[in-house]
């Protein structure tokens, strides 16, 4: 019997000799690149950290100690250990989630999946136990790309100025998604490359006893300056300047070295970093050779092989990466912003051919904003490129450093919307809502790859003000032409009557839908215009006297109903003075579990029967029917 099937919690691992837990090592990656391979799912995170996480949980006695993970991408290994085996659904409806979960078990703790934030949980936990005198430890484990966070450094900072017992592991790979970059990133370089100065010290100990009158004086003195010899041999002193005990660099799959560096830690009674070399990647020769990132996040691929098993179509990330190298060849002026995600926001082919005008911040979000703010002050047009949901972090960055000073940059929002698979912490469901209130700023969500690629050059044109692009994860759509235009919109619709029922706005990628939309309507009867506002801040005034030709307005966005483009629209209509009933139609204000982008979609009812039957009901009641009869009209029209 495999020792995998015999590990139903941490403690199963006290039984197992130095032997079989290398077995088990063994078992556990074989095991992830089995399961990982058919579902899809973050591959290269987990095979690093095999050893770290056994040694972790049997040092540990979780979830009594708890032990935390930043990011939590790489909790595979912990999930399996804590006796969630079953990874046939992972990532998918039903099944374990890709991240840390306290709905699946006792052992998970921190579910936001952002990185850099596990430092600030264990500071604060660190202190209530110190409050409420528990023995309980507190284990951090951050990678090194994490680490280029400035929120892990506020939190270093604030650990530092107590005694609480908190053990931070620095699982160092040299990367995140790509390798990581920056000072602090060099400074672990040197600690990875350096022997230690207690090493060095030995030997002038020796040499320096055997040599008279001056020898053990000279030796004193040497040792007397130990902290800048050892900032000279090994610059760890960075961390003890912090009052932080340093134990390393330990080999990450040394499973006895491991041990032995996490026992003494948790020994120690006061902060203690706990350095780890870890491969990303380690074990799966496909992910070894892969350069670009180890297998950070993969699709379903041949497991012997790596190669994926479905060709990739156009991606809204392609698109946008391609426009980019063209607009670089045509504008010298245009730079291009990254937070650690190069390859995954569709950067790395502007980097390639132009390594000049890119600019890897690190996982540093706040800082990317306000670098952006100065690039563009000083005579050059930055692009920032983001996943939506992390441009939360910089939020106040958006506000005060770029809007307020009224600078020319274009921040582009990939994954906008319900991303799906990967949980309620990536679906970018909040930005047109929090945005809305940046005075002058701009946003632009684009139905298709065409609009992408103009919507892009409208943005990056407009200099004294930043702008926003917004986009889906996955593959791009079809082109949606439009056969009219109003003002800036385009109509995609035309009623077929002078006195249209409804006026379908339609927001971003959601336009297919809302033709589909307008389809079931016209066959109960009611006539529908359906317009993509293109820029949906500010409102296009020509929306207002659009709407007031019609007896309903509806809007449909992916993104939160609470505060987004409909809050946005019906205000626009009250302040013109136009009184027509409005309906909007986006995402609960709650946060949704992972499932496929489809399932969730249908789940809070952002789907074209789910709308009509609603729409229908709305406009029986402004004709005086009985809205469930109509409602149920519109069921048998979609059977």
């Amino acid at each position: 019997m495999p020792l995998l099937t015999r590990i139903r919690g941490p403690r199963d691992l006290d039984r197992l000799s130095p032997e079989e837990l290398d077995q088990l090592a063994g078992e556990i990656r074989n095991f992830l690149v089995d399961a990982v391979s058919k579902t899809g799912g973050h591959l290269g995170p987990n095979l690093g950290v095999v050893e770290l996480t056994i040694a972790l949980h049997r040092v540990f006695d979780s979830p009594k100690d708890r032990v935390l993970w930043d990011t939590g991408h790489q909790a595979y290994v912990h999930k399996l250990i804590t006796g969630r085996q079953d990874f046939g659904a992972l990532r998918s409806k039903g099944g374990l989630s890709g991240y840390p979960s306290r709905a699946e078990s006792e052992h998970d703790v921190i579910e936001n999946s952002h990185a850099s934030t596990v430092l600030g949980w264990a500071d604060g936990l660190a202190k209530a136990n110190q409050l409420l005198k528990k023995d309980d430890h507190v284990v951090a484990v951050i990678g090194d790309g994490a680490l280029t966070g400035g929120m892990a450094w506020e939190a270093l900072n604030n650990i530092a100025d107590g005694d609480r017992p908190l053990v931070i592991v620095v699982n160092d790979n040299e990367r995140s998604y790509a390798p990581t970059i920056g000072g602090l990133a060099n400074h672990l370089a040197t600690l990875r490359t350096t022997d230690g100065y207690e090493r060095f010290l030995a030997r002038g100990k020796d040499l320096l006893e055997r040599t008279p009158v001056v020898g053990r004086p000279l030796y004193d003195t040497l040792h007397g300056a130990k902290k800048g010899l050892k900032d000279f041999i090994a610059p760890q002193g960075m961390f003890e300047d912090l009052g932080l005990k340093y134990v390393g660099p330990i080999d990450g799959h040394d499973m006895e070295a491991l041990e032995s560096a996490l026992n003494r830690a948790k020994r120690f009674g006061g902060p203690v970093i706990v350095h780890c070399l870890t491969e990303k990647g380690r074990g799966y020769e496909p992910a070894e050779q892969d350069e670009a990132d180890r297998f950070h996040g993969i699709g379903p691929i041949h497991p012997d092989t790596g190669l994926p098993i479905k060709a990739s179509a156009a991606s809204w990330t392609s698109v946008f990466g391609d426009e980019m190298v063209r607009l670089g060849r045509e504008r010298a002026d245009l730079v291009a912003i990254t937070a650690a995600m190069l390859q995954p926001v569709g950067l790395k082919k502007f980097a390639e051919e132009f390594p000049d005008r890119i600019y890897d911040v690190g996982i540093a979000e706040q800082h990317a904003a306000v670098s952006a703010a100065g690039l563009a002050t000083g005579g050059v047009h930055p692009v920032f490129a983001v996943y939506a949901t992390f441009l939360n972090r910089a939020f106040d960055q958006v506000l005060m450093d770029v809007a307020l000073h009224k600078c020319g940059v274009t921040f582009v929002l990939d994954r906008a919307g319900v991303t799906g698979d990967d949980g309620a912490s990536h679906n970018g469901m909040w930005d047109m809502s929090m945005l809305q209130v940046v005075p002058g700023l701009r946003i632009a969500a684009p139905r298709d790859a065409e609009q992408l690629r103009a919507q892009l050059r409208e943005a990056v044109a407009v200099e004294d003000a930043p702008t926003v692009l917004r986009y889906s994860k996955g593959v791009v759509g079809p082109a949606v032409p439009a056969v009219g235009r109003v003002g800036g919109m385009d109509v995609l619709r035309e009623p077929g009557t002078d006195t249209p029922d409804v006026l379908l706005v339609s927001v971003g990628a959601l336009a297919p839908m809302c033709l589909d939309i307008a389809k079931l309507l016209d066959q109960q009867g009611i006539s529908t215009t359906v317009v993509d506002p293109r820029w949906v801040k500010p409102v296009d005034e020509a929306l207002a006297p659009l709407a007031e030709r019609h007896r309903v307005v509806v809007t449909v966005e992916d993104n939160s109903r609470v505060g987004g483009v409909g809050s946005a629209v019906a205000q626009a209509l009250r302040d013109a003075g136009v009184d027509v009933p409005l309906r909007d139609f986006g995402i609960p204000p709650r946060f949704l579990d992972h499932a496929s982008r489809a399932e969730v979609m249908a789940e809070i009812g952002l789907t074209a029967p789910d709308i009509a039957r609603q729409v229908t009901g709305l406009v029986a009641k402004l004709d005086g029917k009985f809205g469930q009869q109509a409602a149920n009209e519109v069921e048998a029209t979609r059977d």
